[in-house]
């Protein structure tokens, strides 16, 4: 691939993760693009690090997200590599190599994918928000310059996975602060109590239903006023 038609879709890639609205889309969008920076790639699925460990919530198809998930596991596989030691990691032939025995048999017999290339999406030197994997059917499928492009590309894919994360999260804080707003208005207006008064009453109830303060707002602007299983608030 020259330069020229390399950087061209680059730069189509660049706007169609940025034009998605969401992590998920941007995701998908971004197993839809990938492929088309290389010469040999029938499989890609992306990796992130979450609370609970890693997953892959986005695959070419459903067999490759369940092989890659088997990666953290077993303890072993490219992916899981790329993340905690490696921030590239090139495999030539899955059927010889000697790295993930367990995983690379599972990769050929299933799926019959021989090469792979991952790796690791960061935004800052000691972060880490996954991995992108790269998979051929084809030994030694992947030259130099496929890593070189695959770096850049793994570049511009975290950098549009982390905006939309941080969006998302902006708008659901945003969306929080807003529902718990309207019902502590509601809740000051029925029972006439101060704003600290009604904060005070919400946390409460939703310490003692073991739930999050917004989910309780939620349900109080829903049903105009405090569930009657509640407590009723101090008077």
């Amino acid at each position: 691939m020259s330069r020229e038609v390399f950087e061209r879709q680059l730069a189509d890639a660049v706007r169609e993760l940025h034009a998605q609205a969401d992590p998920p889309h941007t995701l998908e969008t971004m197993v839809g693009v990938v492929p088309e920076f290389f010469e040999h790639c029938e499989f890609v699925g992306v990796s992130l690090v979450g609370r609970d460990g890693i997953r892959t919530p986005a695959a070419t198809n459903e067999k490759l997200r369940e092989l890659d998930e088997a990666q953290y596991e077993l303890g072993q596989g490219p992916c899981r590599d790329a993340i905690r030691h490696h921030p590239t990691v090139l495999v030539e032939d899955l059927a010889t190599d000697s790295r993930w025995p367990e995983w690379g048999r599972a990769m050929v017999s299933e799926l019959g994918i021989r090469s792979s290339l991952s790796f690791r999406l960061f935004t800052r030197r000691h972060d880490s928000w996954g991995a992108l994997n790269v998979y051929s059917t084809a030994p030694n499928a992947f030259s130099e310059e496929d890593v070189l492009h695959g770096q850049t590309i793994a570049a511009m894919c975290a950098v549009a996975l982390a905006r939309s994360i941080r969006d998302e999260q902006l708008a659901t804080a945003l969306e929080s602060r807003t529902v718990i707003g309207q019902a502590l208005g509601m809740v000051m207006e029925r029972y006439g109590l101060d704003e600290d008064t009604a904060f005070n009453v919400l946390r409460r109830l939703a310490s003692q239903d073991n739930r999050k303060m917004r989910d309780l707002a939620s349900e109080i602007v829903a049903e105009r006023g405090i569930p009657d299983q509640a407590p009723a608030p101090p008077a």
